[in-house]
């Protein structure tokens, strides 16, 4: 049976700031995301099967994606819990502010890894990520590919 990719797109508001950054990057600022989700499998041929023909539900994506990013990174600021912006992370979470402080620098490749290793964590064993691509604005975006990671 052939093996067939499909993707679901997302989108999110994030706030970040790139610590030590020599740019206008490194103020607090914020971007509208679209996240290209990309899986491979082989469809269902089990004619029983609810989800004949189907690689994976749109729907079941979408929970996972959902779960793990949408709801997570929407509205939210991504600080580096690594650098001094710690002070500000604590003064905006007590003013009632979703802020996520993660272990690497919140740019948009460091951010497509991350969500990588959370959507591939959820995926059913007979599918596979083939790729993310991050967009941070119209024209700039990261890409991860599993043919480039393993």
């Amino acid at each position: 049976m052939s093996k067939i990719r499909i993707t679901k797109q997302f989108s999110f508001e994030t706030g970040h700031a790139l610590y030590g950054y020599d740019g206008k990057c490194r103020n607090v600022h914020g971007h509208s995301y679209k996240l290209s989700v990309t899986v491979i499998g082989t469809p269902i041929t089990d004619t029983t099967h609810v989800k004949l023909g189907m690689v994976i539900d749109f729907g079941d994506l979408k929970k996972i994606v959902k779960e793990d990013i949408e709801d997570v990174f929407d509205h939210a600021t991504v600080f580096n819990k690594n650098t001094p912006h710690l002070e500000l992370a604590k003064e905006l979470k007590d003013r009632g502010h979703n802020v996520i402080l993660v272990d690497y620098q919140p740019t948009s490749e460091n951010m497509v890894i991350d969500f990588a290793e959370k959507i591939k964590a959820r995926l059913p064993e007979n599918i596979a990520l083939h790729s993310l691509k991050l967009q941070e604005t119209e024209t700039s975006y990261a890409e991860w590919y599993a043919s480039d990671n393993e």
